[in-house]
Parts: C-alpha cells; sequence; structure tokens
C-alpha cells in the first residue's frame, strides 16, 4: 500500500511512525513534513490546505490511500478534492468536518443528537455576550467559533477578560463550565462502525500545576487507571453512536478521526468538543501503545471496511509524552534556534526545520513531543524526562509534572 501523509506537525510525525512499522505500507511519502518524518518518510512540498494541489500530489505518487492530519485541510475541503480522483481517504469531508471548524454546528448536531455536553449559547455581538455570562455564571467557558489551533478556549472568572476574548473572536461559543478531570477519546470511524482507541489525558495550561495560558498542549498519557471502567462503552452509547447517526441523518457522513474531548462530571461524561482529527499531542502516546498495524486500521476506515477489521491489540505498560515548547509560546514564539539531542529514537518533531547549514531548529511554537514508554506510568514518566533533560534549545519552555498527579494517585472522580 502506497500512503501519502498531509501535515507537518508532532501529530503527523507520530502517524509517520505507526504508519512505517506497518508491514503492509510499502511506500509512505510526506507533504510538506518535517526534519522528523523525513526519517521515515519521502518529503514533498505542498499546500495542505489547496485541495487541488494534494489531491494532483496523490495521482502523481499514485497513493492507495491519503491520511490527512491537521484539521486546516479537511475544513478545506482536501478529503472530498482526493476521494474525487478514486483514490481512499482518511478524513471526513468538509461538510462533516464542520464538527471541528463551527463549535455552534457542533452543539447544533449534539442537542439533535442527544449528547450530554454542557449548556451553552451561540453569539456574534456583545449584548449577546453579556447574557449568556450573565446566565452561565463564572468560570466563564468563551470558546471561538472557528478553527484556533487548540487555543481558542478562555476559561476564566475575569468577567472582563471573557468579554475581551469574545470581542477579539467575534463569533463564539459560550458555556457552562464543566467540573471533572478531562479525557480524550479518540474512535476511528467509517460513518457506521465506530472503534474506539485508547483514552488519554492532556494538559492545556503552559506551566506546572496547570498555571499559566491555554496551549495546544503541553504533554500527554495512556493509559488512564483511574477512569471509570465503563468509561470507553458509555460514552459510545451516550455520544459517539448518536452523533454518527445524526450526521447520517444530514446526509453528511463522518468517516476518520472523530476526536471527544470529555469532562467527567459528577452527572458522568459530557462532552466538551468534538475535533475531526487525531488531537497533539495525544496521538504520540495512543499510537505508542498501539500493537494493531496503523495502515491497515486507517485504510479500512477510509474504505469503508471497518467493521471487517479483528479487534485492535494494546502493547503492555503505559506511554506518556512532554512538549518542549519555543520561548514566549504560546504568544508569538522565538524561531530559528539550534535544536541539539533531538534526532534520538522517542523525540517527535512538532516545530523544527532544517538550516541550510544542516543544523536542527525550531519553527514554531511546540518544537517537540519527547515520548517514552514503559512497564508502567513511573517507568515511562522517568524515560521520558531523561530525554528532555538531553534536549538542548535556548529558552525552552516545558513542564515537569506531566502525569504526576496520576503517579501519585491524585486523581479523583
Amino acid at each position: 500500500m502506497r500512503v501519502l501523509l498531509i501535515g507537518s506537525g508532532g501529530r503527523e510525525h507520530a502517524l509517520a511512525v505507526g504508519l512505517a512499522a506497518d508491514p503492509s505500507v510499502s511506500y509512505l511519502a510526506a507533504a510538506p513534513g518535517n526534519p522528523g518524518i523525513a526519517q521515515v518518510a519521502e518529503l514533498h512540498p505542498v499546500t495542505a490546505t489547496d485541495p487541488a494541489a494534494v489531491a494532483a500530489l496523490a495521482v502523481e505518487l499514485a497513493a492507495d490511500l491519503v491520511v490527512v492530519g491537521p484539521e486546516a485541510p479537511l475544513v478545506a475541503g482536501v478529503a472530498d478534492a482526493v476521494r474525487a480522483k478514486g483514490i481512499a481517504c482518511f478524513g471526513p469531508s468538509a461538510a462533516a468536518a464542520q464538527l471541528e471548524g463551527s463549535k455552534a454546528f457542533a452543539k447544533d448536531v449534539m442537542a439533535a443528537a442527544g449528547v450530554p455536553t454542557a449548556r451553552s449559547y451561540a453569539c456574534t455581538d456583545a449584548a449577546a455576550v453579556s447574557r449568556a455570562l450573565d446566565d452561565l455564571g463564572a468560570p466563564y467557558v468563551v470558546k471561538n467559533d472557528g478553527l484556533a489551533a487548540g487555543k481558542g478556549v478562555v476559561v476564566t472568572d475575569d468577567r472582563d477578560a471573557a468579554e475581551r476574548h469574545a470581542a477579539d473572536c467575534g463569533a463564539v461559543v459560550i458555556e457552562e463550565y464543566l467540573s471533572g478531570p478531562e479525557v480524550s477519546l479518540f474512535v476511528v470511524t467509517d460513518g457506521t462502525t465506530a472503534v474506539p482507541l485508547m483514552p488519554a489525558q492532556d494538559f492545556k495550561r503552559l506551566a506546572d500545576g496547570d498555571a499559566g495560558p491555554n496551549t495546544g498542549g503541553m504533554g500527554a498519557y495512556a493509559p488512564l487507571a483511574w477512569a471509570p471502567k465503563d468509561l470507553v462503552p458509555r460514552v459510545l452509547l451516550e455520544t459517539v453512536e448518536p452523533t454518527l447517526a445524526e450526521m447520517r441523518r444530514r446526509g453528511t457522513p463522518f468517516a476518520g478521526l472523530l476526536y471527544v474531548g470529555l469532562a467527567l462530571t459528577p452527572d458522568g461524561p459530557k462532552v466538551i468538543e468534538f475535533n475531526a482529527r487525531f488531537g497533539d499531542p495525544e496521538t504520540q502516546v495512543v499510537l505508542a501503545l498501539l500493537e494493531t498495524p496503523l495502515g491497515g486500521l486507517l485504510n479500512a476506515a477510509a474504505t469503508g471496511t471497518l467493521a471487517q477489521q479483528p479487534r485492535l491489540s494494546w502493547r503492555a505498560g503505559a506511554a506518556i509524552t512532554v512538549v518542549v515548547a519555543s520561548q514566549n509560546y504560546p504568544a508569538t514564539p522565538r524561531t530559528g534556534d539550534v535544536i541539539e539531542g533531538a534526532e534520538v529514537p522517542g523525540v517527535i518533531h512538532a516545530g523544527t526545520a532544517r538550516r541550510e547549514d544542516g543544523a536542527l531548529v525550531s519553527a514554531g511554537g511546540r518544537v517537540l513531543s519527547v515520548t517514552a514508554t514503559g512497564p508502567d506510568l513511573a517507568a515511562a514518566r522517568d524515560a521520558a524526562y531523561a530525554l528532555v533533560d538531553g534536549i538542548r534549545l535556548d529558552g525552552a519552555q516545558f513542564r515537569r509534572d506531566i502525569a504526576l498527579s496520576a503517579v501519585e494517585g491524585r486523581i479523583t472522580l
């Protein structure tokens, strides 16, 4: 099977590692890729959000399967253009990708499907924002309605900050705050059959102790020994299956990766958000534990044959990833700094580039996603931080407490 992977971040490097390890994948290309992905795939230049360009590249490479990593190409219609060429594509149509492209659309689908989620209001002007904040109260949850690379959400007790974020975004969804630990569940689907992957937990705040601003994610781990035993079947029954049924009813079936962001509230799991693709950095830990060949799984979803796939197989133990970010992230990150110690197994490249002299340099906010496995979470954690300590990047930011509360048994439901 010849596979073309679209994207250039940490999620795509993790996908590339998984795809390259699948014996059924005879050829792997990535566009545009990054220096880490170049270790396992042939890179090609492309504008990832240009449907025609991606489809043309897939034809040129005689790809059997295209895997679209990021959300922006999906919302732009890349999967539609690839499928129009008769090539299988893992990723939803532009219409179905609106589950991530518009928070208001996702809330409308959830309401129609009876999915457990927070009360909310879609607002486009200051008066509506003020009424919603009055009704729902603090902590205020204000979400940019459109794509925001994981950084469009403000959760704050500061009314002025909430109103400023709403004004900056224009169109927002304002929600009631959901208390309880957060969990990410990835579901591979062909539109009808749904295959859940292992739940993971990520860390959105920049600094230890969940301090600082929201980010795209500063680390993650799996499995979640503390999660309710019925979590996955309950979410499939209450959330995933009704959502897929509603999308089919609307004539826009969702096929690809449905990311379900959950809060485990005292009233049970409730949806915080849907995404239309693998999450970053949770992908790094989930795929590190997946034993089932990745290419075959994604191809089955892309070709409508998921029901025929055997049960997923998982490696024993645990996985953790620690994100190393640039100075000044998540504001305007400093880039161009030389990176040392990053070209070793377990270090996933997210925002890196190759300088003309061959040096590896930072090229984004989240630069690396340092990933390790172990027989248990404590051992995986020790291994990951040992790798982090071997990396040199001037001004680097990373958290020292990823998965610490889980290791110490301090998570309560």
